[in-house]
């Protein structure tokens, strides 16, 4: 994942968007823009490694519309903060928008500042949410290497169970178990079962 922040912006309004590069760029932000949701849909920021930044995307454009934009970015899972943009303001659309997941929306013409501060609140939750991300995704292949066997015990030991109830749940002996309970706490790094239940039972991030 490369650290610099990288803000996307979707509008199909070409002074806006020149706008926006201008103001990001003065503040050291890259930025990219695009003229229509399916442009952007066919860029290949939405692809790994991603980038820390967000989306900055107009309400109204011609086509797939920024609320449409917005909810298929969530349901396909979109790690990115969306910013809404609109110039009409009414509260319906606000509302739409904020339910669909933005994490932020804000009216034309802004301030300079209001805008930044928005964007830089989102690269920060960003980075964040890509750094859970990149946990969860190292425990997963841990736990790709626990045998069967080993993923039978782990599920016991998460339970409660004691070695001895886990020999009889599974129809083997307790040095086996200890044995397989030992292997299970080398594959994914963990040094006590405190740790280990963290490390499992730790939920994926969606944004």
């Amino acid at each position: 994942m490369t650290d610099a922040p990288l803000v996307l912006v979707v509008d199909d309004d070409e002074a806006m968007r020149s706008s926006v590069q201008y103001l990001l760029a003065s503040v050291g932000i890259a930025c990219e823009c695009f003229a229509s949701a399916e442009a952007f849909l066919a860029s290949p920021h939405l692809r790994p490694p991603l980038r820390p930044g967000c989306v900055l995307l107009d309400v109204r454009m011609p086509g797939m519309s920024g609320i449409e934009l917005l909810r298929h970015l969530k349901e396909q899972g979109c790690k990115r903060p969306v910013i809404m943009v609109t110039g009409h303001g009414d509260v319906p659309l606000a509302v739409a928008a904020l339910k669909g997941g933005a994490e932020d929306f804000i009216e034309k013409p802004w301030k300079d500042q209001a805008l930044l501060d928005s964007v830089n609140a989102a690269i920060r939750k960003c980075r964040e949410v890509l750094v859970r991300s990149a946990g969860r995704e190292a425990v997963e292949a841990r736990m790709a290497q626990l045998s069967r066997r080993e993923r039978e015990v782990l599920a016991l030991v998460l339970d409660g169970r004691q070695n001895k109830e886990i020999a009889t749940a599974l129809s083997i002996s307790v040095k086996t178990v200890e044995g397989h309970r030992q292997m299970v706490m080398e594959k994914m790094g963990a040094r006590s079962v405190a740790e280990l239940a963290r490390l499992a039972l730790t939920p994926g991030d969606r944004v």
